[in-house]
């Protein structure tokens, strides 16, 4: 079930090192102090909640509204590392190259074995991959993380829109098939009409098409992208012209969409390989969004099931809203969540100071 979202304003910059410093102690204590009292597994199903990573970013002490708390919280909750836990943090923005080699040293600290290391890895890039090819809503992600131990895994991860950012959640005990709604939830301000995500699965069909046009030679399909048309062909202008408008189609249709030469070298090499299914499709390096757009659009074509275009974003609040919008709020859940934050507050082992800042950005939390 996805649930929570926020407005998230593309900010730019960094943190001040003064704020950081505090949001990483922070961070560390409130962690420490759930593992003991909750243990790892609701730790991992908390930090892949979107509306409690937002809630938990705000009582560290950045901006409620900002997507700067997804790249700022991940950064203070990667203090966690130099401690004796069991649970490390891999990633940040900008950082996607260094990431297996960081999964490998922090899990060699924890005496992982190969097989574990291997399997967080290939996590982490499918992850990543799926959000970036599979879900083809225009947000481009630019940070990536992955919080693990021994038993379980998580991802937050981030792309960007514009000046809008979108945050995609997954809890590794969530994922049933990486390639079939993955997502522990996904938090984004707006939803957009037309998005063609192959993890939905009214798309599941679609996936399996997708295998055997690529196993029986995709050579065989590449005529239905031969056809190229005008923009006057392209568009709906007869009634538009007084205006000086035009209205775009609600979909691409097979004959407007482009199959470059690079997208047809990667169907080859796909059909050379030979996928067992969609994951092992997908997992090919060098697949990418124009390839799994055409193979989308031709099992439409030739097998004449439509594709579902469905936003995977929610865009609605955990708790509600106090004039009833979208819902009203669930004030049982609510107190739930202010408590357990307040709670975790009480018992840190910090100053008066430090947790009497915290139970201020509670406070502030609940004003909004």
């Amino acid at each position: 079930m996805i649930t929570g979202t926020a407005k998230l304003p593309l900010h730019f910059g960094k943190a001040p090192y003064w704020l950081m410093k505090r949001m990483k102690a922070l961070a560390k204590e409130m962690t420490k102090l759930i593992i003991d009292y909750k243990g790892q597994k609701y730790f991992f199903k908390l930090i892949s909640n979107p509306y409690w990573f937002q809630s938990f970013g705000c009582v560290l002490g950045f901006d409620w509204h900002s997507s700067g708390l997804t790249t700022t919280t991940i950064g203070a909750l990667k203090s966690i590392n130099n401690e004796e836990l069991d649970i490390k943090v891999a990633g940040g923005k900008g950082k996607s190259k260094e990431i297996p080699k960081e999964i490998e040293e922090l899990s060699l600290k924890m005496n992982l074995k190969s097989t574990k290391i291997n399997a967080l890895k290939y996590y982490s890039r499918m992850s990543a991959k799926v959000d970036n090819v599979l879900v083809q809503d225009d947000f481009n992600l630019y940070h990536h993380s992955i919080i693990f131990s021994d038993k379980y895994w998580a991802v937050v991860q981030q792309g960007k829109d514009n000046n809008w950012a979108r945050r995609y959640h997954w809890l590794s005990d969530n994922v049933k098939k990486i390639t079939l709604e993955p997502h522990s939830g996904i938090k984004s301000e707006i939803t957009r009409k037309n998005v063609l995500n192959m993890t939905n699965r009214e798309n599941k069909e679609h996936q399996q098409i997708s295998v055997d046009l690529v196993n029986d030679n995709p050579t065989h399909w590449f005529k239905y992208f031969s056809k190229q048309r005008t923009l006057t062909q392209f568009c709906e202008i007869k009634d538009n012209v007084q205006q000086n408008q035009i209205n775009l189609p609600k979909h691409h249709h097979i004959s407007f969409f482009k199959l470059s030469k690079q997208t047809r070298e990667t169907l080859k090499k796909a059909y050379e390989i030979k996928p067992k299914d969609y994951e092992e499709l997908v997992a090919i390096k060098g697949l990418g969004k124009s390839s799994i757009r055409a193979l989308a659009l031709v099992s439409e074509l030739i097998y004449g099931k439509e594709l579902s275009w469905k936003d995977p974003a929610k865009f609605s609040y955990a708790h509600g809203g106090k004039d009833g919008t979208p819902f009203l709020v669930n004030r049982q859940n609510y107190d739930k969540t202010i408590n357990f934050l307040k709670d975790t507050i009480y018992e840190l082992s910090l100053n008066r100071r430090e947790k009497e800042y915290a139970l201020m950005r509670l406070a502030k939390i609940m004003e909004n």
